[in-house]
């Protein structure tokens, strides 16, 4: 964890700030787990009883023109919090991508909780095709771009000043299908009480270079969930190790 903030901030925080986040983060970690067990007997009107919404109006202005979108978000705060309470409040199905847990018994738990809220999951391995179907369906796409990938399967570009793999699978899906990005993230200072924050839309791109399109809009997510994380540094997941493809050294 500390090598990541090393790279991330230029070695410019101090040994007790690093503390501090790796304590915040670790926290989180275990608010998002246990928080899904907690809420499994919830009705939904509790689940969202203590989330407030900044900017939801660009999500109500998508669904008042009947335009579909994908959420985008990453392993920030309480992400499943994220999902469920985006589910509840704005009435939609949403489609997440995630891997298998290794206990199938956590797994299915985990599967029913989700479904309890409209959030429905495709496994990584099957990813593209089960978003394809979930988009014919009407439903919403939401994945977290945060994770590291094989460079045979990403797009690279530069997170904290520093190259990384970033998933094109939003990119992918937002050209072919003309869909915005709609990027969100949920924060919390007390973890009684937690704030989705929703921004500006990422167009998507469809000229004659694909290439550069998907870019582009990698880029974007990029740039956004960077924006997010040096704000509030302590919600994420720094756990990770993000940079290991370039950076291995370091881990």
């Amino acid at each position: 964890m500390n090598s990541n903030l090393d790279l991330a901030f230029d070695n410019r925080l101090s040994e007790t700030e690093k503390k501090q986040i790796g304590i915040d983060a670790f926290i989180n970690l275990i608010d998002t787990t246990f928080g899904i067990m907690y809420r499994d007997k919830m009705e939904k009107k509790e689940v969202v009883k203590n989330v407030t919404f900044e900017n939801e109006e660009i999500i109500k202005s998508y669904q008042k023109e009947g335009k579909q979108f994908i959420l985008v978000t990453g392993h920030y705060g309480n992400w499943e919090l994220l999902s469920q309470s985006i589910a509840i409040h704005f009435d939609l199905t949403l489609v997440g991508v995630g891997r298998e847990l290794d206990s199938k018994v956590m797994d299915d738990i985990l599967i029913k909780n989700r479904q309890r809220f409209n959030v429905e999951m495709v496994y990584k391995k099957g990813a593209m095709k089960g978003c394809i179907r979930a988009i014919g369906k009407k439903k919403i796409v939401g994945v977290l771009v945060d994770q590291h990938l094989p460079l045979d399967q990403s797009i690279n570009v530069d997170f904290f000043n520093h190259k990384v793999t970033h998933t094109p699978l939003t990119a992918i899906l937002a050209r072919k299908f003309n869909l915005d990005l709609i990027p969100a993230f949920i924060s919390t200072d007390d973890y009684e009480n937690y704030v989705v924050k929703i921004y500006e839309p990422i167009k998507s791109i469809k000229t004659e270079n694909q290439e550069e399109d998907l870019l582009k809009m990698t880029k974007a997510q990029a740039k956004v969930l960077e924006k997010v994380i040096r704000a509030k540094p302590n919600q994420w997941f720094w756990q990770h190790k993000r940079w290991k493809e370039f950076y291995k050294e370091i881990y």
